[in-house]
């Protein structure tokens, strides 16, 4: 049976600093991936001030997903920052036919299962929530159409290496205890390719920072809430 594998996420570094080594080991054992992206990511950090931000994060995005082995990558170009309601349905609409046509594409029989944040949206950001909402509402909405969709991964923080809430910035919640985590996926031997996946996103260069520094030696040790 091929597996396929939908990454659905808000803005062009989310595959990078949250699942990317489950994401790298799934096509390196066979999986067939493809990444859906909400927004261009041009409300995001410019250290460089480049004139359009959101088009050199496209590129970067690009770049990444090459490394891991996508093999398609779909831009909606929504607005960075404003996702909502709104844009919610128009992308589940986009969403939906394209899985359609990716999983009708095959002549041979497949499974498909789709990847994105917790959510709660990891670090609290709207766009995060939105994205994982609308990553959910096509899944039951495909499936209960008939199509072969298997379950749900949504990539979430342990309380190990979260052990609080955080309030720096926006409100986050802090990582869930072991029985709310359903799989742990350990891709640590994948260290290098994750960083390499990582430095892909240039412009965000501080936020790999912080990455770094808050996951250390456990970078790759994946952690999935799962539904099907």
């Amino acid at each position: 049976m091929k597996k396929i594998i939908f990454g659905i996420f808000a803005h062009p570094d989310d595959e990078a600093f949250g699942p990317c080594g489950t994401l790298i080991k799934e096509v390196r054992d066979g999986a067939e991936l493809h990444l859906l992206l909400l927004t261009s990511g041009e409300a995001g950090q410019n250290p460089d001030s480049l004139p359009d931000l959101g088009a050199a994060r496209d590129t970067e995005w690009r770049k990444a997903g090459k490394m891991i082995g996508a093999s398609g990558m779909y831009s909606f170009k929504l607005r960075d920052g404003r996702l909502n309601n709104v844009t919610m349905q128009l992308a589940s609409s986009r969403a939906m036919k394209i899985v359609k046509d990716i999983i009708s594409s095959h002549e041979i029989p497949v499974e498909a299962e789709f990847i994105t944040l917790e959510p709660n949206g990891l670090t609290g950001h709207i766009d995060h929530i939105v994205a994982a909402r609308m990553t959910s509402f096509v899944f039951y909405r495909l499936r209960d159409d008939g199509l072969p969709l298997t379950k749900i991964r949504y990539y979430c923080n342990d309380e190990k290496t979260v052990p609080m809430h955080n309030t720096e910035w926006i409100y986050a919640d802090k990582g869930h205890p072991d029985h709310e985590i359903d799989e742990v996926v350990d891709a640590r031997h994948l260290h290098d390719d994750i960083i390499a996946v990582m430095q892909a996103h240039k412009t965000q260069r501080a936020d790999y920072e912080h990455y770094l520094a808050a996951y250390g030696n456990t970078l790759g040790l994946d952690h999935f809430i799962v539904r099907s």
